[in-house]
């Protein structure tokens, strides 16, 4: 059985080990050990306060193989962006002109550095092991950080929003980084992203055009990666579609790759689980497959399982569930389809 658990500081070789293997563009995840150990070392922090309010928390999961005790996959949550330093996006929108004497108004569009997305929570460091790529337990790594904000709305904000990583070869070459961001930095993109993982995005900010980039100006190759996803971005892209998040008009300042958002009213894995109390059972006759966890902060667990919920708000668990949910009979659990 697989459990998505918060973060340990013991997991820090495993971790390590799937940073190496993560996408490139997925900067949240950088292979460095210092960095890697200071991200745990937040995570268990922020797991531990006493929070009113979103702020620089940030809460890192592991998908873990409860059998074998290999991890299999990490997701994050950050409280709210803007905390500790400006969320750099670029805002896609025209930019209009006009002329009174010709009677022409013309918009072009253009890109411009912003911090429009601060203040509001951001799900990132999605990255699952190949073997399990389009399968429930992606779901269960994306979704049940979903389900953890359901269950402790006071530590979010009321948006959430998530950077899919933009398009790049097999070789690591993104036109888009190429025509805008190299000609400030003289880095390769894989550079800059290892860059930014191992720092921050303010340095490259601090480098970046302060004015609008007209996007008729770049070469046709760039202008097609705005908004463009990695293949092998697709599934988190998916995934979280799915729970009703949608593009808007800004992208990533790397690789323009697109940016989603939803309200938390309106996210279906919060809106549409239920709450059940736990009944201990030898033998569960499922009715249907379900994504459960547990309401809690530090022991947090959620787990995919073959369930009978019934109308009365009960819910039958096996001794494994029990022990991979950390629950016991009359406990609550949060409950929704899968």
């Amino acid at each position: 059985m697989l459990a998505l658990r918060p973060v340990q500081l013991t997991d820090l070789p495993q971790l390590q080990q799937l940073a190496r293997d993560s996408l490139v563009g997925v900067t949240s995840l950088p292979d460095d050990t210092e960095r890697l150990r200071d991200r745990i070392l937040s995570s268990c922090a922020s797991f531990e306060t006493d929070v009113q309010g979103p702020g620089a928390q940030n809460y890192f999961f592991v998908l873990q193989d409860l059998v074998s005790g290999r991890l299999l996959g990490c997701s994050e949550i950050v409280a709210a962006t803007g905390c500790d330093e400006p969320f750099y996006s670029l805002r896609n929108r025209p930019f209009s002109s006009e002329s009174r004497e010709l009677n022409i108004q013309h918009g072009v569009p253009a890109l411009s550095l912003c911090q429009d997305l601060n203040g509001q929570t951001l799900l990132r460091g999605f990255h699952i092991d190949a073997a399990h790529v389009h399968t429930a337990q992606a779901q269960l790594l994306s979704r049940a950080r979903l389900m953890f904000i359901g269950a402790h709305p006071q530590r979010f904000a009321d948006s959430v929003i998530t950077e899919i990583v933009g398009y790049s070869s097999e070789e690591g070459h993104s036109p888009f980084w190429d025509a805008i961001g190299q000609h400030f930095f003289d880095l390769s993109y894989t550079e800059a992203e290892r860059l930014c993982g191992l720092q921050s995005r303010t340095f490259l900010a601090d480098l970046m055009p302060q004015y609008p980039i007209y996007v008729p100006m770049l070469p046709p190759q760039a202008q097609a990666c705005i908004g463009r996803i990695h293949p092998d971005g697709q599934e988190a892209f998916d995934i979280l579609e799915r729970e009703g998040f949608e593009t808007n008009n800004y992208v990533d300042i790397f690789d323009g790759g697109p940016t989603m958002h939803a309200r938390v009213a309106n996210i279906r894995s919060i809106i549409h689980s239920r709450s059940a109390i736990v009944r201990p059972s030898q033998q569960v006759d499922a009715t249907g497959r379900y994504l459960v966890s547990n309401d809690g902060l530090g022991n947090y667990r959620a787990i995919i399982a073959d369930l009978d919920l019934d109308a009365e708000g009960f819910v039958r668990l096996s001794p494994d569930m029990l022990a991979a949910l950390d629950v016991a009979d009359g406990d609550r659990v949060r409950v929704v389809s899968l």
